[in-house]
């Protein structure tokens, strides 16, 4: 008997209907998210250039905190360093099961997102130091537009791309689980200037602890969030930025299910943390970070001719496009593996281009590159809203072009004719292996 000859490698294949459950509720959290997000930033742009902008000021520089534990902090930092951590915990959580149990435990398929990921961060910080050259103090800002933000770009997609492919959708959100530990990365090792070794030896004390407590499936509250805030605090005083916390505590959660449990502890830990990031902290830390008052629109063009800015629009714009969408097609080049049927690389572009939504991380990164207050700050924050806001744009152009094919794939993927919960396209042969396809239980 002859041997068939190998398939060849799909890329964007369809992915089992268990894993999508997951993803799609994520998705669907991080559009509400997303809107509250938005809703933050359009609350603090108008504030900040209407004739309150002096209460929204003084708000934002309002003090507490004690001084003896480096923490005595104003409104923003809070934000930046407390609330953010919660948003970093998630990441933490959502990483470790994207690695264990998720689309990047097999190597196979992690490659493309993986590599376009890399991409998407290596070419927008070449463009920024390239337009910056002539000015070392401005290199110091080369990360601001390597950061992708899932809730704005998922909260886009919402409005313009809801019939978006599941694939698609799969790939956006693991590109940017690998984006978020990159970015993570980079704050680590890039943006801590003055390192304490003492507290951050003593940090990780607390964290031992924590980490016994959740390989032991201890889930109480009152033990936990203790502990993770004092590890919290320590790599704050430590010199490290303070979010580095929120991902080591999240990496410490076990993801795999043990027997007799429904969900592993850090799925569990992220259906009960991710409403709180996507719903107070990140929407919280964007009323306090967008606020920018641009001196009407001579002052905008201003703002945006300066290399700075330059840099982080081109950046987010084409160096996040042309990144991400040019080290996918030569990754399917490499492996010789062809589009899933149903795709065409103008919707690889399009989705490249909503990769260039860079609000969140960027504008913490914009505050750890040249800090709080001064004029390049300001124009960080023009830069990023104007890169993030005209990548959405074009993304929704070519994206609304396929939108009739869309509509029609989404048509596929949720038939259900027999009626028991699970669309039928994920219960037929796969085009991708000609293998039958595994129902799963819903």
């Amino acid at each position: 008997m002859s041997t068939p000859p190998p398939s060849t490698p799909k890329l964007f294949s369809r992915t089992t209907w268990r894993e999508w459950k997951q993803v799609a509720e994520i998705l669907r959290l991080e559009t509400v998210g997303g809107m509250l997000l938005l809703a933050g930033a359009v609350v603090a742009l108008v504030w900040a250039n209407s004739p309150w902008s002096e209460s929204y000021t003084a708000m934002r520089e309002f003090t507490f905190g004690p001084e003896a534990l480096h923490l005595n902090l104003d409104l923003s930092h809070w934000a930046a360093d407390g609330l953010l951590a919660i948003f970093f915990f998630v990441v933490g959580l959502e990483l470790k099961r994207e690695f264990v149990a998720g689309e990047l435990r097999d190597p196979r398929r992690a490659a493309v997102p993986v590599a376009a990921a890399v991409g998407g961060v290596v070419l927008p910080a070449a463009i920024y130091v390239v337009i910056n050259l002539g000015d070392s103090s401005a290199l110091s800002g080369w990360a601001i537009p390597t950061a992708t933000d899932i809730a704005f770009a998922v909260a886009v997609l919402a409005v313009v791309g809801r019939f978006l492919p599941s694939a698609l959708r799969m790939f956006l959100l693991t590109l940017a689980v690998v984006d978020d530990l990159i970015a993570i990365t980079i704050i680590a090792v890039f943006y801590t200037d003055d390192l304490a070794v003492g507290p951050l030896l003593l940090a990780l004390a607390p964290l031992a602890v924590f980490t016994l407590l959740v390989q032991r499936r201890v889930r109480s509250w009152w033990l936990l969030i203790p502990l993770g805030l004092l590890t919290w605090g320590l790599v704050h005083a430590s010199g490290v930025h303070a979010t580095v916390a929120g991902v080591l505590l999240g990496f410490a959660v076990p993801a795999l299910r043990r027997e007799g449990e429904a969900v592993g502890l850090a799925e569990h830990f992220e259906h009960r943390w991710r409403p709180v990031s996507a719903g107070v902290a990140v929407p919280i830390f964007a009323l306090f970070a967008a606020g920018v008052a641009f001196g009407g629109w001579s002052g905008l063009v201003e703002a945006l001719t300066d290399p700075v800015a330059l840099g982080i629009v081109a950046g987010l714009v084409l160096g996040k496009a042309f990144g991400i969408f040019g080290t996918t097609y030569l990754m399917g080049r490499f492996t010789k593996a062809e589009l899933d049927r149903d795709i065409a690389w103008v919707d690889v572009l399009g989705l490249s281009l909503l990769a260039g939504i860079g609000f969140t991380v960027s504008l913490l990164v914009g505050d750890l590159a040249f800090g709080t207050g001064g004029d390049r700050d300001e124009l960080v924050k023009i830069a990023v809203l104007c890169g993030s806001l005209l990548a959405a744009l074009l993304a929704t152009v070519i994206l609304r072009l396929r939108n009739r094919v869309y509509r029609r794939i989404h048509e596929e993927e949720t038939r259900d004719e027999d009626r028991d919960g699970i669309p039928d396209v994920y219960q037929e042969p796969s085009p991708a292996d000609g293998a039958p396809g595994r129902p799963e239980s819903p």
